[in-house]
């Protein structure tokens, strides 16, 4: 586990080093971290809000984009999906069809680039599934018309991401603790809100290891308007709250309880 109380922490790229390394380099203790049910934040923070808006998906053929080591893929097979798996990361990938070849779910993976999903047909999938991955994407407006592409008319997207208006970047959004006499108060600050920028996550494994990724902050208009040029309408728009197990032990769990540091989309494709 990394030593800060949130597992991802922002820095902008003046800040960073530009040297930094890339997902693949980090499959192995992302894949162990993630495990069949997800980290403590997925599990009991974000998935609980996107599972009750993508709701039931049985005998439905749906689309985890940005799979990574596939739980959410294995989530909604369980559920009795027919699943298919995308992630960029072809040793992420080949950790998630090791864990499909020990327990053989019929999910097929496939390495491809969220905004090039070549092999995969027009109008083949009644949901796609994209677990906090597009403000990890660059061409996120790719990834949004390939999502169009690939959807039958009337399916759906059903998105979770960073809350673009609360969890900017470290130099950019954090929490402000002030305790006067007996009162401790907590809030959020934000700043750089409207700018497009790309920025840095860091993170820190448990035995000391250090890797960087990119990530790209967009205001929630841009998302907005992204999603409606990609011939998308949003029916829905969430903002996880905190479940019992994460306040039990997530020391943010009171302050996210009163300021949401993730949301979660829900968008039908225009039937023509």
């Amino acid at each position: 586990m990394t030593n800060e109380p949130h597992p991802r922490r922002r820095v902008e790229p003046e800040h960073a080093d530009r040297t930094s390394v890339d997902w693949e380099e980090m499959a192995a203790w992302w894949d162990e971290r993630q495990g069949n049910e997800g980290d403590l934040w997925h599990r009991t923070l974000i998935d609980p809000t996107l599972f009750s808006v993508l709701g039931t998906v049985k005998g439905q053929h749906v689309l985890d984009l940005a799979c990574g080591n596939g739980y959410i893929a294995r989530k909604l097979a369980r559920s009795g999906a027919r699943v298919t798996g995308v992630d960029a990361s072809t040793p992420i990938v080949e950790r998630a069809r090791a864990r499909e070849e020990r327990e053989p779910m019929g999910i097929v993976y496939r390495v491809a680039d969220a905004a090039h999903l070549d092999g995969l047909g027009d109008d083949s999938f009644d949901v796609v599934v994209c677990n906090m991955a597009l403000m990890d994407v660059p061409d996120a407006e790719g990834a949004l018309r390939e999502a169009t592409r690939v959807l039958r008319p009337g399916g759906r997207l059903v998105a979770s991401l960073s809350h673009p208006c609360f969890d900017v970047s470290v130099s950019s959004s954090g929490w402000v603790v002030e305790r006067m006499g007996f009162e401790t108060t907590v809030f959020r600050k934000v700043r750089c809100y409207r700018r497009v920028f790309e920025h840095w996550i860091p993170w820190r494994g448990e035995a000391g290891q250090e890797w960087r990724t990119p990530a790209y902050h967009r205001p929630l208009s841009w998302y907005f308007r992204a999603l409606r040029g990609a011939g998308f309408v949003v029916s829905a728009f969430e903002e996880p709250e905190p479940t019992e197990e994460f306040m039990a032990e997530d020391p943010q769990g009171a302050w996210i309880e009163q300021i949401p540091l993730q949301c979660v989309i829900e968008a039908y494709k225009f039937k023509p």
